[in-house]
């Protein structure tokens, strides 16, 4: 009986100590579930969970809502301006929802100290990421708002304000996202004055063409679409007027990034403020035209010019057809004129009709277009200048071997001549074939010495 009441005792449950380590494991899950969700219980970190993603997800609806009530207002009015304005508060204010969302599921949690804190700022930094945002996208409307400015300053100095001014906007509104969190501003302000320096010192190109840039929109030289041109530099179209430099779409597609600077200091062309577009021709006709002839083109030239709607008219530019000049081997008409269009493509068709009509004018009255020629006139070559037959080899000299001799070839016409006639005229010819009086022949021979004399 005793040892069977010894081996009873060794099966007891609460020697193996079971009970109470099961007791510890549900006491761990009761503490998970009361403060595992940062130091609260897990059901309110649920709940603030699903705060969250219902404000997720009513952002775009709140924000619907609001804007389409403003816009209701804004459509009854009868500018713009106040469409354009809900247009850009709108993408700002998807973010109060997210913001309230957060400091719902804060409060739901119970969050308190450093927690309660973080939540705190984070709802703040959204708040004023909303308000800073808002102004940064209205900067744009405003500025359309002032169209007299427009015309006054031109469109690269309103976007080098609009630059400007948004970047004030987002430097401000990150100061004051910085201040929520504590971090302080002023010292930062004075380590980047401090960088700043050192900066200038290592960076005068810059600057240099910072200045550059307003120069240039001081002046007014140039803006967005322009057609410019600077010697050695660049030539194409303008698309955008930055800090440092200026994009210039060459006509080729490719773009070119030229420094301020260069366009502030280098003389600048710029085609699109034409107000007409130029051609200047010499059309060049033969010598043999005569007086009455030059006198009928030039006249018909003027008359097409003057009597067509596509040219300005003499009042307003310098208009010109004049015999101009006797050139070397033509007599030239000037043609000087202008459009009445800048548009490249309508002065290339005018410029066609106007070939059209210069060509046209000139076989009606039957003359023709001189073209580059020049005439040599010989009266007497020096002795020797004439060229000489060739006579080939005989068999006895210079007669290649058998072993490498050259195959037969006909005899050409000029050649059987020069045969039958070795000592033949060597006279140069006249320009109309005729061999010249007092050279070749014997004669010729004889008074250079190479032959006899007569008599």
């Amino acid at each position: 009986m005793k040892f069977g009441a010894q081996e009873g005792e060794g099966l007891n449950t609460d020697n193996l100590g079971i009970v109470s380590t099961l007791n510890d494991y549900w006491a761990q899950v009761e503490d998970v579930f009361s403060t595992g969700f940062l130091g609260q219980p897990i059901g309110r970190g649920l709940l603030a969970i699903g705060i969250l993603l219902v404000a997720y997800m009513m952002r775009g609806v709140v924000a619907h809502l609001i804007a389409g009530t403003i816009g209701k207002l804004a459509g009854k009015t009868d500018t713009t301006f106040d469409d354009n304005l809900v247009k850009a508060l709108k993408p700002p204010l998807t973010l109060l929802p997210i913001s309230a969302g957060i400091f719902f599921a804060a409060q739901a949690m119970g969050a308190t100290g450093e927690v309660d804190e973080f939540f705190v700022a984070v709802t703040k930094s959204i708040v004023i990421g909303a308000i800073f945002w808002a102004l940064f996208r209205l900067i744009t409307p405003l500025l359309m708002l002032i169209r007299g400015m427009r015309h006054l300053f031109g469109e690269t100095f309103l976007g080098w304000i609009s630059r400007i001014l948004k970047a004030i906007v987002v430097f401000v509104g990150g100061a004051a996202i910085l201040d929520v969190w504590g971090v302080p501003v002023l010292p930062f302000l004075a380590s980047l004055s401090l960088l700043s320096v050192a900066v200038a010192l290592g960076a005068q190109d810059l600057f240099k063409n910072l200045i550059g840039g307003m120069t240039i929109i001081g002046e007014r030289r140039l803006s967005r679409g322009d057609w410019i041109f600077v010697d050695g530099v660049v030539e194409g179209t303008v698309e955008d007027v930055g800090f440092r430099s200026t994009t210039v779409r060459r006509f080729d597609k490719s773009p070119v990034y030229v420094p301020n600077a260069k366009l502030a200091d280098n003389p600048l062309t710029n085609f699109s403020r034409m107000t007409h577009r130029r051609i200047y021709w010499k059309i060049g006709l033969e010598y043999r035209t005569t007086d009455d002839q030059l006198a009928a083109i030039r006249g018909a030239i003027e008359d097409y010019i003057t009597s067509s709607d596509d040219f300005a008219p003499a009042a307003e530019v310098s208009t010109f057809v004049h015999i101009d000049e006797f050139s070397d081997s033509s007599v030239n008409i000037m043609v000087y004129c202008f459009t009445r269009t800048t548009v490249w493509g309508e002065w290339l068709a005018i410029k066609e009709q106007l070939a059209f009509h210069i060509k046209k004018i000139v076989e009606n009255e039957g003359a023709s277009f001189a073209f580059p020629s020049r005439s040599l006139y010989f009266e007497k070559l020096p002795d020797g200048a004439a060229p000489e037959a060739f006579e080939p080899p005989s068999d006895g000299e210079g007669a290649p071997a058998d072993d490498d001799k050259v195959p037969e070839t006909p005899e050409s016409e000029s050649v059987k001549a020069s045969k039958r006639n070795p000592g033949g005229q060597r006279g140069a010819p006249r320009p109309d074939g005729r061999g010249v009086a007092g050279e070749g022949g014997d004669k010729g021979e004889a008074e250079s010495g190479g032959g006899k004399a007569e008599g």
